[in-house]
């Protein structure tokens, strides 16, 4: 279509067309054939998958979910559904059979793309989502088949489909590309919906400071379903790099092998993964002469996770980032500024504004804690069909007009313009009167030698009203008891933020994308 505005599949395109021989993207865990595809096998595929989707009666705007494992399935999927005109709806393969039925329902998915293992989780789910009218299955035998809504295999879906030319181009950049589910952690999951131009300005802004180039190979073990996993694959094809995709960080030394056999340069993690590598003694022979970056995302970095990194990963530029799914990515701390600013989560990312404001929604000065407002273009365009929910988060902004996005963060801004996360407003811990942020007191554990990973909560005290109650795992070989903790903490804390009970666990509960869920603590 000559003329126009980019869509975000253009990525796609635009390196196909440039770079149509050059490998694209590696999956160790598919089938031998697909274990590297170029950037012309994915343009190809996403043509062909996306004519299929159109004939099975998939139309601009309609949802399609995808539930699959990291590889192939999802990355030519994603694709596909845009080139459809339609909207993806990735889902994590781990959620379970009531919340994936929810999803379908929700989003009023019209068709399902998945892979025969996963059929076990989703098909009662499938059979009873009422806009369901397609399910394409990879790998599917024709049991697999029975009783899905239009089930069909993959392979049978796609063949004979045009893999030289896309669908019709019908989508506007204000339409919308995606919809990233919440985690749901106080409630029902909360669709984000985010349009071209959301998730255009996002990639844009992010491999602007990561100096995203076409040599870079990324490796990521992070799920599609979770924002910063589908950004990766986002981010690659727009730089026509190549991203190495892991199943799970389940198996963190595999990880590193895989990073030394494709020399990666670029790594994306979580804080728990990063606590995960520094147990591996090998991994600190590993020879990563490229490693150019490693960015984390989920949480933010504490003081001894940065000093790991820049251990582990000697030669590597070490990037501490601060987002929401509401709006992809919120700030970055520039690699030189680690050391002098190590407790903060940076400066606003390109093309976009950051203020603090008080409960009565005024602005504040440097070093005073309020909410965080995000003004820019990766601001989401709402939650799907939950207009109450949306007017909490998008309110109107200082311009006439327009929306901006009150983060439901606390956070402050020292004099050079430099951010502070502090809490969730929700997580903040009110006990004799005072105010605490678990972010502090989880600081001050991680702190001292030999803890690992800690979380703390609030939990109800008829004399407190809440006590702080902090959940501790250590590091291998370590010998420390609650007791112990507690005395170190009296020692770094302010007397009403010292846990009043301290209870240390193998691991601590963990979301599929490695935040820790602290809903089951308490």
């Amino acid at each position: 279509m000559h003329g126009a505005v980019p869509l975000l599949h253009d990525y796609l395109s635009h390196s196909a067309a440039r770079l149509g021989g050059k490998v694209a993207l590696v999956c160790a865990d598919g089938r031998p054939e697909e274990r590297r595809l170029t950037y012309g096998d994915v343009e190809a595929r996403a043509n062909s998958l996306g004519h299929a989707l159109e004939r099975r009666g998939v139309a601009r705007g309609d949802r399609v979910v995808v539930f699959a494992e990291n590889g192939v399935v999802p990355a030519v999927a994603f694709w596909a559904i845009l080139k459809a005109n339609a909207v993806a709806v990735l889902v994590n393969p781990l959620t379970r059979p009531d919340k994936l039925a929810y999803l379908l329902e929700d989003s009023r998915a019209v068709a399902m793309i998945s892979e025969a293992p996963l059929r076990a989780t989703f098909a009662e789910a499938a059979a009873r989502a009422p806009a369901l009218k397609s399910v394409l299955l990879d790998g599917a035998s024709d049991e697999d088949l029975l009783g899905l809504p239009g089930g069909e295999r993959l392979a049978t879906a796609v063949a004979g489909e045009p893999s030289d030319r896309p669908p019709r181009r019908r989508c506007l950049e204000l339409d919308l590309a995606a919809i990233v589910y919440t985690s749901g952690s106080t409630g029902e999951p909360k669709g984000v919906m985010l349009t071209h131009r959301n998730m255009l300005s996002a990639a844009t802004s992010i491999s602007t400071y990561l100096e995203a180039v076409e040599d870079d190979v990324v490796l990521s073990a992070l799920p599609m379903a979770f924002d910063y996993g589908l950004y990766q694959l986002i981010m690659a094809f727009r730089a026509g790099a190549r991203l190495v995709l892991e199943r799970s960080f389940a198996f963190p030394m595999r990880v590193v092998e895989r990073m030394v056999e494709e020399e990666a340069t670029g790594f994306p993690g979580v804080p728990t993964l990063f606590a995960m590598l520094s147990e591996l003694r090998s991994l600190r022979e590993a020879r990563l002469p490229r490693l150019r970056y490693v960015t984390n995302t989920a949480a933010a970095l504490a003081p001894k996770h940065i000093l790991l990194l820049k251990d582990l990963f000697p030669g590597a530029r070490i990037y501490s980032m601060y987002g929401l799914t509401e709006c992809k990515r919120v700030s970055y701390l520039p690699p030189e500024d680690l050391d002098r600013k190590p407790d903060s989560v940076g400066l606003a990312i390109p093309n976009t504004e950051v203020w603090i404001v008080d409960e009565e929604g005024r602005r504040v000065g440097p070093n005073v804690v309020g909410q965080l407002v995000v003004r820019g273009p990766t601001v989401m365009k709402g939650y799907w069909e939950k207009p109450e929910a949306t007017a909490k988060k998008l309110r109107p902004g200082p311009l006439p007009g327009e929306q901006v996005l009150f983060t439901g963060d606390l956070c402050r801004m020292d004099e050079e313009g430099y951010l502070y996360f502090v809490a969730r407003l929700d997580d903040v811990i009110k006990s004799r009167g005072e105010k605490i942020a678990p972010k502090e007191v989880e600081a001050a554990l991680l702190a001292i030698p030999g803890v690992r990973e800690a979380a703390v909560v609030g939990v109800p005290d008829e004399l407190l009203g809440q006590a702080v109650k902090a959940f501790v795992v250590l590091e291998r070989g370590a010998r420390l008891g609650p007791k112990e903790i507690r005395f170190e903490c009296q020692r770094r804390l302010e007397p009403f933020m010292v846990p009043k009970a301290v209870v240390v666990v193998p691991e601590l509960p963990k979301t599929s994308t490695g935040k820790i869920k602290k809903t089951e603590l308490a």
